[in-house]
């Protein structure tokens, strides 16, 4: 095990189900290819992984099990972590505290500052979009300056990158992929509009298209090996979330006119021939004379946030 003088910086990727946790030693170089990460977990590794899924209760009890986990992680690593950054799904005020995020209603109102201070005593901390953090950590790892992200998950995120740099900037927002209007009169969303592209490109919002087709309930698991073994049913609930995540990305294109769109998030990665399917349907609905951005699976797997979290808490031990 690493000595107790060792430091260590965590990204926290905070999702609707479950959070994925990443320590690497606080002197490594970051690196954006998954493949070139030692073992997690070894003694002479420079990184530990841990995964938690949400308890059922509200926000102090999603607290609490955080804490467990991030105390969990530093007995396996016996680092400091000196600084912390976190990818979040919810909106939060200038003064952070959570004003939204349907994913996990019971949040609003959440002090997520005061609960990160309560967590990580004497560790500089952040958060940030996870959108934003997984478009910067996909355009990185590209070498592209220009770059719109969706990721696909509980709830659809997404992030926009020009000129290397997350549009629109610190302190103005961030870009609501998932809450484009991609159908008028689609299903309704979380928040409380119809037609919003994570209403009808989500993970839920896909199996229970998937289990109105089907006539019963279906499981992720179901449902991926329903499109691997072709079946009609699975292919008939998918069409739809590629279709309006197609409409998505041609939106971005005539707004920033990106050269990559990155699709990631665990849900689309784990759907066989599903960035092919958005591939495809992008090339369908482009304009003639006006090249549709060019669709890529995301580098980073379902992980995009995470590496992004990861480069904000390094961001935080370079700053003075």
């Amino acid at each position: 095990m690493p000595g107790r003088t060792d430091t260590g910086v965590l990204g926290v990727d905070i999702g609707g189900t479950k959070v994925a946790l990443r320590a690497e030693r606080a002197a490594s170089a970051p690196v954006v290819d998954p493949g070139a990460y030692e073992q997690p977990g070894t003694v002479a590794s420079r990184a530990y992984e841990r995964t938690l899924t949400w308890p059922a209760g509200g926000a102090e009890a999603d607290v609490a099990a955080l804490a467990d986990a991030v105390d969990a992680l530093r007995a396996e690593s016996g680092w400091r972590l000196a600084a912390v950054g976190v990818a979040m799904p919810g909106t939060t005020d200038p003064t952070g505290r959570v004003t939204v995020w349907p994913g996990r209603p019971s949040w609003a109102g959440l002090r997520l500052d005061k609960a990160l201070r309560r967590i990580f005593p004497g560790s500089r901390t952040a958060w940030a979009d996870d959108g934003d953090l997984a478009a910067l950590a996909e355009a990185r790892h590209l070498g592209a300056d220009d770059v719109v992200y969706l990721g696909v998950g509980t709830g659809v995120g997404g992030g926009v990158v020009l000129g290397g740099r997350p549009l629109p900037g610190a302190g103005r927002g961030s870009p609501e992929v998932g809450h484009m209007v991609v159908a008028v009169d689609g299903p309704r969303c979380d928040c409380g509009r119809h037609g919003c592209l994570q209403a009808i490109a989500s993970g839920p919002a896909t199996l229970r298209r998937a289990a109105a087709v089907r006539g019963a309930a279906v499981s992720f698991a179901e449902l991926r090996d329903g499109l691997e073994q072709d079946r009609r049913w699975a292919h008939d609930a998918v069409q739809p979330s590629g279709t309006a995540l197609a409409a998505a990305v041609v939106s971005l294109g005539e707004l920033v006119d990106p050269s990559v769109a990155v699709l990631g998030g665990g849900f689309a990665a784990g759907l066989p021939g599903f960035v092919g399917l958005v591939a495809r349907e992008v090339a369908r609905l482009a304009r003639p004379g006006r090249p549709a951005p060019a669709v890529r699976a995301a580098a980073l797997g379902g992980l995009s946030s995470l590496h992004g979290a990861v480069a904000l808490a390094r961001n935080l031990t370079a700053s003075p």
